[in-house]
């Protein structure tokens, strides 16, 4: 073989290195994306904490209590929000013994849409998507268990306590129709009860006698027959304000 034949051979053979090389990485690329998902589909979805219950009386999907009640409390909160998490852990439910089991109180929980997540950052959904999911379970008649569940399991935000697979695990976990519940959840059934959460949060907020618009409003936010309680305060301010709504209630 010739000196230029040599070099032409040479050429050759580089040009079909040229051309693979990119098929090569494209491929690589392709399997990389792939093994992710399948990861992402089959790896372990982590312990689940499951919490002691707790009584709702006259529990109707997210309400408790005598609808007939002269005070109506609406909470708009976030189960990602640690605050939120504070009044469930610490005082929710000593009103619940002490107005709502009395027929004082008709308590309604609803979500304040993407607020965590969007506040934290990046793309996420994991406030929207656990709000969902309580509703989902709402549907089987667990509304309260399921919205206890998300809060024992609380870790942080958006680090995937409440992925899609995680809030399947927890309705598994509290024997829910698991073909119900995803079907509910995958077909965003609640997606846009969820958005509307949060308008009539804000819409809640600026309508409250003592609304202040250079406060500071957020999860958890409440309303004690109409009247504004921003974050999560004590047992006590919960305590005078329904006192007080109670002492002007029509009888």
């Amino acid at each position: 073989m010739g000196k230029k034949q040599e070099l032409r051979e040479k050429r050759k053979r580089q040009q079909r290195i040229n051309r693979l090389a990119p098929i090569g990485l494209i491929t690589l690329g392709a399997i990389l994306v792939a093994s992710l998902f399948i990861w992402s589909q089959y790896k372990p979805v982590g312990a689940v904490v499951i919490p002691t219950p707790n009584a709702r009386p006259q529990a109707d999907f997210n309400n408790m209590g005598d609808p007939n009640a002269p005070v109506k409390i609406v909470e708009y909160a976030d189960f990602q929000c640690p605050f939120c998490a504070r009044f469930h852990d610490q005082t929710e439910e000593l009103i619940v013994r002490n107005y709502v089991e009395a027929g004082k109180v008709y308590f309604t929980y609803r979500s304040f849409g993407n607020w965590v997540s969007d506040g934290a950052g990046g793309r996420n959904s994991e406030s929207e998507d656990s709000a969902a999911a309580a509703y989902c379970a709402g549907d089987q008649g667990k509304f309260w268990e399921y919205h206890d569940i998300l809060y024992a399991n609380q870790n942080g935000e958006n680090i995937g306590d409440y992925s899609i697979r995680r809030l399947k695990a927890f309705a598994d976990q509290l024997g829910l129709d698991a073909t119900e519940f995803a079907s509910c959840l995958d077909s965003n059934k609640y997606a846009d009860a969820v958005k509307q959460d949060n308008l009539d949060g804000i819409a809640d907020s600026k309508a409250a006698p003592n609304y202040d618009p250079n406060g500071n409003y957020g999860t958890p936010t409440f309303f004690v027959n109409g009247t504004l309680i921003s974050g999560a305060q004590s047992y006590e301010t919960f305590q005078q304000a329904i006192d007080a709504a109670l002492a002007t209630a029509t009888p």
